[in-house]
């Protein structure tokens, strides 16, 4: 169903944006006002500007009620602390947060240990994240206790979380400190914000007091918001969802709360269980937009929900960027490309997910463009993580492996929370054959977020190498749990299971690539039937499990589709019956045309042009076996032809030669 909006809509949803961007800026939270700059405009002015008729009075904007604060105690406190806000604000913007939370709060001493690493990190935090679980948690079990105080003087809500927002950064800028270099000995996760524990039970002393006194209601949604951010860093997950979510039901617009909501949600259906717990306004659908692109769910419902806000928002870089990352999770890396350049055209200075389109362009092999956004993402702003991430995958591209790293560690040290730079270093790892350090980057980077299947199959990759193929198993699959229809991830499953000796499991993996890898040829204008076109790589390696297994009908069965795929023959749907799942294919062939294993570099092979992949090293082996197959059940004639065709593509001519001597011996015997 179409979103339609009239005048008055567009006009009380521009008040509500105004009034989300003034509010998040008051509390030093820079939320930017790109959606509300994008808004479909209403004329509300009767004057022409242009017109020369000199006005007695210049025009004045129409006033928007949301500014006014609803609740006269709060209005009271705020209009009292108005000078000491201001104060405190600028505080604020110069980095001082400690000074800044000693304007409101009573100033304490930073609690900076004598060494860089906590005293109390005798056993490293867990790198493979439990979801729900609060094991490890500064404040585990604080919910119960009904003894707590509200720490705090009387203040505004604005001016308190203010305040205890400098509290948290300024903790976080000393953990940063203490962890000093990227994977140096002292970030390995023992750091913490020491701020927490004491941050989290102010919280709950307040809002206890809240309760009590029945306020409850009269929230705003900004310490709900904050209270919901400092479980969350405890692993306090469960209850992090719930002040999140009451948060958005308090003030819907105010992104950053939608945000670390979207962080929590780590499959399809997390969001479907939450999705009946969230307000229902336009907020609601754009957050779902999100996360269905954070889940790579690029189905047509999104697609279709993405286009509906754009008739509202026809302007938004952001929509366009989740569109763009739609087609890139899709690997429609040109569509994707076409829609950053768009955006990278109406805005050059913005450099948010430029780092996605880098990695499009490293896939496309596009230097040149790439060449390009590195030097303009430098020229913008070379201390962003976006920009150092932007340098590193053009020096990867040219096979500079070294500096790639240097430049993903240095927006690593800009911000230890970009995932980007750790999966991304990881790869790097790999090529550098430094498989540990790539194993700690990839766990670092699902620390991060554990939606990143990328960082998941490189875990895999890493132990696969290392011959541990059960860990690889477990990797693997967790990527395949992310990513059900990209058929890499089932291959890489069917190869452990094979390397394990578990060959049914392997043969049931591999189905589940081959029917998603497959892809329909459309029919002919006479409407003939269209064709499917299978992976030939996948085909063989089913055929030699089957062989594997002494079954050897179901292996010639299996060969003959590889045969088939070279003239892309009409292929009978029950090929592939016991297959029941459906996902993507990929073979060693059909990987990035580069040597690196990118996930994202995934492209389609050259060779699967329409029409059939032609003769290929793979077709040739299954011919070859196939041809000693005939030869042993006495079908002279077929291992004749085979060893011919054989002969003629140049593969195993002398093998093919010796066969089709074999074949006129025993021809000539039988006669």
């Amino acid at each position: 169903m179409a979103v339609t909006f009239t005048d008055d809509n567009i006009r009380d949803l521009r008040n509500r944006l105004e009034d989300a961007v003034i509010k998040c800026s008051e509390r030093c939270l820079y939320q930017a006002a790109e959606m509300l700059d994008s808004l479909l405009p209403v004329d509300d002015s009767d004057t022409d500007p242009d017109s020369p008729m000199e006005l007695a009075e210049p025009p004045t904007a129409p006033s928007n009620p949301l500014l006014r604060n609803q609740d006269p105690l709060e209005a009271t406190l705020e209009a009292q602390e108005t000078y000491k806000y201001l104060l405190a604000k600028s505080y604020f913007d110069t980095r001082e947060y400690d000074r800044c939370a000693a304007v409101f709060l009573p100033p304490t001493i930073p609690a900076v240990p004598l060494s860089s690493v906590s005293p109390n990190a005798k056993s490293r935090t867990s790198l493979t994240p439990q979801k729900g679980k609060a094991k490890g948690s500064p404040f585990v079990g604080l919910k119960a206790n009904t003894t707590t105080k509200n720490p705090y003087p009387r203040l505004s809500q604005k001016s308190l979380f203010l305040a205890l927002y400098a509290k948290y950064l300024a903790g976080e800028k000393r953990k940063d400190e203490e962890t000093e270099m990227v994977l140096g000995p002292a970030d390995g996760g023992m750091t913490v914000n020491r701020e927490l524990p004491e941050l989290a039970r102010g919280l709950e002393g307040w809002f206890a007091e809240r309760r009590e006194k029945g306020l409850e209601d009269r929230g705003q949604g900004w310490l709900e918001y904050l209270y919901g951010v400092i479980l969350l860093k405890g692993k306090n997950e469960e209850e992090a969802k719930k002040w999140l979510i009451r948060s958005v039901h308090l003030y819907p617009f105010h992104w950053g709360a939608w945000q670390e909501l979207n962080d929590l949600l780590s499959k399809t259906e997390d969001l479907k269980q939450v999705a009946d717990l969230l307000p229902q306004n336009i907020m609601t659908l754009i957050f779902h937009c999100y996360c269905s692109q954070e889940l790579y769910q690029a189905t047509e419902d999104t697609h279709q929900t993405l286009t509906e806000l754009e008739s509202i928002f026809p302007n938004s870089s952001f929509l366009k960027t989740q569109r763009a990352l739609l087609y890139y999770h899709s690997k429609d890396f040109e569509e994707a490309s076409h829609l950053f350049s768009d955006i990278l055209i109406a805005e050059p200075h913005r450099l948010d997910s430029l780092d996605h389109y880098s990695n499009i362009l490293y896939v496309m092999g596009a230097r040149p463009q790439l060449a390009f956004i590195a030097q303009l993402a430098t020229a913008t702003d070379k201390f962003r993580p976006e920009t150092c991430c932007v340098v590193g995958n053009y020096y990867s591209l040219k096979s500079e492996h070294e500096k790639a790293v240097m430049y993903f560690r240095r927006a690593l040290t800009l911000d230890r929370n970009f995932l980007s730079a750790w999966t991304l270093m990881g790869h790097e790892y790999i090529e550098m054959k430094n498989t540990h350090a790539a194993i700690e980057s990839y766990r670092r980077a699902v620390d991060v977020n554990r939606k990143d299947y990328r960082a998941w199959y490189g875990l895999g990759q890493a132990y696969e190498v290392l011959d541990m193929s059960f860990y690889a198993l477990f990797y693997y699959q967790r990527a395949a749990a992310l990513r059900p229809y990209d058929p890499k991830m089932w291959q890489a499953v069917g190869s452990c299971y094979a390397k394990m000796g578990r060959v049914e499991q392997s043969i049931k993996a591999l189905k589940r690539a081959l029917v998603a890898g497959s892809y329909y040829e459309p029919g002919d204008s006479q409407g003939g039937p269209g064709r499917k076109i299978l992976d030939p790589e996948t085909l063989y390696q089913i055929a030699t499990l089957y062989e594997r297994l002494e079954d050897e009908e179901e292996a010639a069965a299996y060969m003959e589709l590889t045969l088939q795929q070279e003239n892309g023959e009409v292929i009978r749907q029950d090929a592939d019956e016991d297959s029941d799942v459906e996902t993507e294919s990929g073979d060693e062939t059909g990987r990035s045309r580069r040597r690196r294993g990118k996930l994202y570099e995934d492209e389609d092979d050259e060779n699967e042009a329409i029409g059939g992949t032609g003769v290929t090293a793979t077709t040739s082996k299954a011919r070859l076996w196939l041809a000693r197959w005939a030869l042993r059940h006495g079908d002279l004639d077929r291992a004749d032809q085979l060893a011919g065709e054989l002969c003629q593509d140049g593969v195993e001519v002398e093998e093919a030669k010796a066969l089709m001597r074999d074949a006129r011996a025993r021809r000539e015997g039988g006669g």
